[in-house]
């Protein structure tokens, strides 16, 4: 299966187990898609899952990640301040660290 026939596959599986969303047209566009199964995923009660409906989804969603690119904080600067923070910018998603402080506004007041 590549990435957009688990994205359908994804986006049925979830429609067939809420009724009230049943009747939901599928885009045809994969950003429409995507956002239609994001919308699906966050909307669906807790609930066990089988394991093929995992497995579809973990490959769906490492190859996003995969395209996305991870950046390794190894590789990043220091700061000048303190040698022990790394101050970066950017797609919190996308980082691999051990821990992310993100202060949340514009101030940084923590």
């Amino acid at each position: 299966m590549n990435k957009q026939e688990r994205c359908l596959w994804l986006i049925r599986a979830l429609l067939d187990e809420m009724p009230q969303y049943r009747d939901t047209p599928v885009p045809v566009l994969p950003d429409h898609r995507w956002r239609l199964l994001r919308s699906l995923m966050i909307v669906c009660p807790p609930m066990p899952a089988t394991d093929e409906y995992l497995c579809v989804q973990d490959a769906y969603l490492q190859q996003m990640t995969a395209e996305k690119g991870i950046v390794d904080s190894a590789l990043l600067t220091v700061s000048a301040k303190d040698e022990r923070l790394i101050l970066w910018q950017g797609d919190i998603t996308t980082l691999q660290c051990d821990a992310i402080v993100n202060a949340a506004n514009s101030q940084m007041p923590g």
